[in-house]
């Protein structure tokens, strides 16, 4: 895969969309360098960075439509470092152990149509991470998509937004989650309404407790 890069970098030359940096969609100094999500949240889901900074908008976009499916490894990076900061608290004040993350999914179309789903692209990409550390495990095929809905981005009020996501979610397998912790992993959070509506889900099967993050809000 390395090597595979390489060449398609000498082929196809990327530069970071920020600094310019050869070999980079966005390089990691600049995401780091990125303003801080500071917009209000549920107390539950963490988001990372400010949606409204432009090379974060632009490089979640080549993500999710242009198939830069490398960006998602640079995310990982650092939605990881937050995700162990916060189960380290989490563990002992909540009992928050051996989660199970899981992506926010796509309805079949809209994956047909993409080829690829950025919020579990991320999620393998965790997965390496973690390696032998073994924090959390991946489920790929438990929250599923039952419903074509309108795209979220399209819809302005929050009602609205929250009606075309009721019962749009399913789960199989119901005795994989009964009774465990659950992270969810998406891309951008605009109102929470697709967050809200998974967990919502996922509880109703009996997951324990749910919390979420984000690249962006």
């Amino acid at each position: 895969m390395l090597i595979l890069d390489t060449i398609l970098n000498i082929v196809f030359p990327v530069n970071c969309i920020s600094c310019g940096k050869r070999g980079f969609d966005l390089c990691l100094e600049c995401l780091l360098d990125s303003p801080s999500a500071e917009r209000e949240s549920a107390n539950w889901i963490f988001p990372l960075f400010d949606y409204r900074h432009i090379p974060i908008k632009k490089s979640i976009w080549l993500l999710k439509y242009k198939g830069k499916k490398r960006l998602a490894s640079v995310f990982a990076e650092i939605i990881y470092g937050k995700i162990i900061e916060e189960l380290s608290e989490l563990s002992v004040l909540q009992n928050f152990s051996d989660p199970i993350l899981i992506p926010i999914p796509l309805s079949r179309k809209r994956y047909r149509e993409r080829g690829y789903n950025q919020a579990e692209l991320i999620c393998q990409e965790l997965i390496k991470l973690d390696g032998e550390n073994k924090n959390f495990s991946l489920e790929k095929n438990i929250l599923i998509k039952i419903k074509e809905t309108e795209h979220q981005a399209n819809i302005k009020e929050r009602r609205d937004r929250l009606k075309n996501l009721t019962n749009s979610f399913s789960i199989k397998n119901p005795e994989i989650i009964a009774g465990k912790n659950i992270i969810l992993i998406d891309d951008v959070l605009t109102t929470g309404a697709t967050l809200t509506e998974a967990r919502k889900t996922l509880k109703n099967f009996g997951a324990k407790k749910v919390i979420a993050f984000t690249v962006a809000h």
